[in-house]
């Protein structure tokens, strides 16, 4: 069912965002102590409270007309942060010379983690500067890297 949801929360989502400049990132429904449906945008100038509120407000009206959340649920529009998780090959495509961290369900050269400078993915392969392709089946999550 959450898959369901996220899909089709994330058509209405990229339907609404038309024209705005603004991009869909990601899109969560998860259960927690409640049902949470997590909605992240962007824009290349970085998002503000008005870009939250307004898809929040259009979002959950097209939600309750269409019935698509079976739950009852917390609605939640924002960022997707500094560490943004990498997911959708536009995601490789426009964080390409950055440096991520990648978590693997398995060692590789005895690490679950990777920290490297992100070339792309294709293939089904994720390439980082310097390392062999590492296949996608591998990898449990990409994240871009934050020095602090």
């Amino acid at each position: 069912m959450a898959g369901y949801v996220e899909k089709t929360v994330e058509k209405l989502a990229e339907e609404l965002l038309a024209d705005t400049g603004l991009e869909l990132v990601d899109v969560e429904y998860v259960k927690e102590k409640d049902w949470y449906l997590r909605v992240y945008i962007d824009k290349p100038e970085g998002i503000d409270i008005e870009d939250c509120q307004a898809l929040s407000e259009k979002l959950e009206k097209e939600l309750d007309e269409k019935n698509v959340v079976p739950d009852s649920y917390i609605l939640e529009v924002s960022s997707p942060g500094l560490d943004r998780v990498l997911k959708k090959e536009k995601d490789f495509v426009r964080e390409a010379g950055k440096i991520v961290d990648v978590s693997l369900y398995e060692p590789l050269d005895g690490s679950k983690q990777i920290t490297g400078k992100l070339i792309g993915c294709e293939d089904n392969a994720l390439k980082l500067e310097e390392l062999e392709p590492i296949d996608m089946k591998k990898i449990a999550q990409v994240r871009l890297h934050i020095d602090i």
